[in-house]
């Protein structure tokens, strides 16, 4: 089925019965991503009664308690409610059913050998995610495309499947290349990840901040924050996905939560 939309007067097609799925498929009796060492993801059988909820035991049907936690466990879709102390919820505030979006490759660069800071000091082994980079990624690509951003970082294998983020820190922005993205409007920012903050940071969240537009050390929002700005993080985004222009459909449960799991989606342009 082929679609066609607008945008600026020109116009552009997508085939719908072809999506490329860039989440992390959560695997309850498997290997899993997981990020500051919570409690694995898991699913148990409900049992009520004489009921079981496991057809291997008897049971009529399947149907399970599942107990996880969104930020940690798996791909994962977020608000500015994440930062406050209102309960912002990222399924009334997620506006966009198809959003233009850029999928860029960018090299990581040792953060003291960078000319780029952080809200905190930098270890010897931290790694940014650099406004360079991204500027150099997004030369040639159609400036409609720029409400949402998927980043793939390199080297990309398909560890990042089941990656355990603890004590070995992963690839995080810098405050430029945040305050970079801010200026182009972004409206939804899509990484491989577990943040795009550095996960052990002192709590201050800059970049998430800088994203959303709450003060630093601040947990309100302010008439000027962000809330229908999203961040996606744990995606994993193939090789053989070329970078480029897409349509994105963002898709979350119905949570009434500052973040929810996600199946972000991707169509290719018909040129």
């Amino acid at each position: 089925m082929i679609f066609s939309f607008e945008i600026n007067n020109r116009t552009y097609k997508i085939d719908a019965e072809n999506p490329i799925n860039i989440a992390i498929p959560l695997d309850f009796n498997g290997a899993q991503p997981n990020a500051f060492g919570v409690e694995k993801a898991r699913s148990t059988p409900c049992e009520a009664s004489e009921m079981t909820g496991d057809t291997r035991r008897g049971g009529s049907c399947n149907f399970e308690q599942i107990k996880f936690i969104p930020h940690c466990n798996g791909t994962h879709t977020e608000c500015v409610g994440h930062l406050t102390n209102e309960r912002i919820s990222v399924h009334e505030n997620l506006r966009d059913a198809f959003i233009p979006a850029t999928l860029i490759s960018v090299e990581t660069e040792n953060a003291r050998q960078s000319n780029e800071s952080y809200a905190v000091e930098f270890d010897e082994s931290d790694n940014l995610i650099t406004k360079k980079a991204i500027e150099k990624s997004l030369e040639k690509s159609d400036v409609n495309f720029r409400r949402g951003l998927i980043v793939r970082t390199l080297p990309n294998d398909k560890s990042k499947l089941a990656q355990t983020y603890l004590d070995e820190i992963p690839p995080f922005f810098s405050t430029e290349a945040m305050r970079f993205i801010s200026d182009l409007n972004v409206k939804h920012l899509l990484v491989d990840t577990p943040s795009i903050d550095r996960i052990h940071d002192q709590g201050k969240l800059s970049n998430h901040r800088i994203f959303w537009n709450v003060e630093p050390g601040a947990f309100e929002r302010s008439e000027r924050s962000l809330i229908n700005n999203t961040i996606t993080e744990l995606i994993y985004v193939p090789d053989e996905i070329a970078d480029g222009s897409y349509l994105l459909n963002l898709q979350i449960a119905p949570f009434a939560a500052d973040a929810s799991p996600s199946r972000p989606q991707l169509f290719r342009l018909i040129l």
